[in-house]
C-alpha cells in the first residue's frame, strides 16, 4: 500500500519540516505544502503512517478553505496534487485556537482531576464526561515543540500577538465553529472541538495550516452521541489517542489500528467533500513528481 513519510526534491528547497506538514519555498510570495501520512499524538510523530491520511486532511481542509472564506481569507492559492498545495506565504502567528463545544479528551481527564480552569476559561463544578458546553469555549495554546495552554492575557503580555489581534482571532474562530457546526450536523456529525491558526499576510489576519479535518478535531455520530453521551463513536485521531493509552502509549500501531483510522480520515473525507476518495496503485512519489512537472515547479531530468 502507498504511503507519504517524507517528500525530498533537490529543485525545491525545504525550508520547514512539521509534525505532518511539510513546507518548501516556491518564491517570496509562494510556498507548497506536502502533507504527508504521519501521525502526531501526545506531542509524537509516530513510527506507523496511516495510508492516504495526507491526501485525505489535504483534500479537507481545502474544502473547508473554500466553504469559509466569506468569514475569513485564508493562505490557499491551489491544490496541485492530493498531498500538495501552494499557498500564500504568510508570517504565522504561533498560537493555536482550540475551540471546544463538549468536555471531552485532554480537557475531561484534567477536569476528573479537579481543574476547572483551562487557559484562563473556568467550568463549573458537576459537569460530567462528553457534556455539552451552552457556549463554546476557547482554550489557546502556544505552537512549540510541546504545545503548552496560555491565557489570552499571557498571549499579549508574551507579546505573541496584540491585544485587537487576538480579539479577532478569537471572534473569527468561534463563527468558524458555528459555520463547522451547522454544516456537519447537516451530515449527522457532531463537532466537538477543534483547533484554528492564523497568520498575517500585509497586515491583515488571515487563515492558514488545516481546520475541520480528523487531525485538528474532534468528530462525534450524532445518533451515537444521542443514544449514549459518554460512548459516542469518535470519527476522528481521538481513536487513536485512546489505543496509545490503553497500550501505554507505544510509538508504533498495529496493522489493525493504523487500518481502522485510515478508513476512519476516508470516511470523513467523504462526508464532509461529498465526492468519492480514489486511491491508485501508482507510487505517491512518482504521481507527486509527474505535477510538480506539469506545474513548472520542476524540470523533468530525464527528458
Amino acid at each position: 500500500m502507498n504511503y507519504l513519510l517524507s517528500f525530498e526534491t533537490p529543485q525545491i528547497e525545504k525550508i520547514h519540516e512539521g509534525k505532518v506538514r511539510d513546507s518548501f519555498r516556491i518564491d517570496d510570495d509562494t510556498r507548497m505544502i506536502v502533507v504527508t501520512d504521519r501521525l502526531s499524538a501526545f506531542d509524537r510523530v509516530l513510527d506507523t503512517p496511516i495510508p492516504n491520511k495526507g491526501a485525505v486532511l489535504n483534500g479537507i481542509a481545502n474544502w473547508w478553505f473554500g466553504y469559509t472564506k466569506d468569514i475569513i481569507s485564508n493562505h490557499l492559492l491551489r491544490q496541485i496534487d492530493p498531498n500538495m498545495t501552494l499557498v500564500k506565504e504568510a508570517n504565522p502567528i504561533k498560537i493555536e485556537m482550540v475551540v471546544r463545544g463538549y468536555l471531552t479528551g485532554s480537557m475531561w481527564r484534567g477536569y476528573q482531576k479537579g481543574e476547572r480552569t483551562f487557559s484562563g476559561a473556568s467550568v463549573p463544578d458537576g459537569l460530567t464526561k462528553n457534556q455539552r458546553f451552552e457556549n463554546p469555549i476557547i482554550t489557546p495554546t502556544t505552537k512549540e515543540k510541546k504545545d503548552r495552554p496560555i491565557t489570552p492575557e499571557n498571549i499579549v503580555k508574551e507579546g505573541l500577538i496584540d491585544a485587537a489581534t487576538y480579539a479577532q482571532m478569537e471572534k473569527t474562530a468561534l463563527q468558524l465553529f458555528v459555520r463547522g457546526t451547522e454544516y456537519l450536523a447537516s451530515k449527522g456529525i457532531i463537532l466537538v472541538d477543534t483547533k484554528y491558526e492564523f497568520g498575517l499576510l500585509n497586515g491583515e489576519l488571515i487563515l492558514i495550516d488545516e481546520m475541520h479535518t480528523p487531525d485538528s478535531s474532534r468528530f462525534w455520530s450524532v445518533a451515537d452521541y444521542n443514544a449514549n453521551p459518554e460512548t459516542a463513536t469518535q470519527i476522528d485521531k481521538e481513536y487513536v489517542r485512546q489505543w496509545l493509552i490503553a497500550n501505554d502509549y507505544p510509538m508504533e500501531l498495529s496493522d489493525e489500528v493504523a487500518a481502522e483510522a485510515s478508513l476512519r480520515y476516508i470516511k470523513m473525507y467523504e462526508l464532509i467533500t461529498e465526492k468519492s476518495f480514489v486511491e491508485t496503485d501508482e507510487p505517491t512519489k512518482v504521481r507527486m513528481n509527474r505535477n510538480l512537472i506539469n506545474e513548472g515547479l520542476i524540470k523533468d531530468v530525464l527528458a
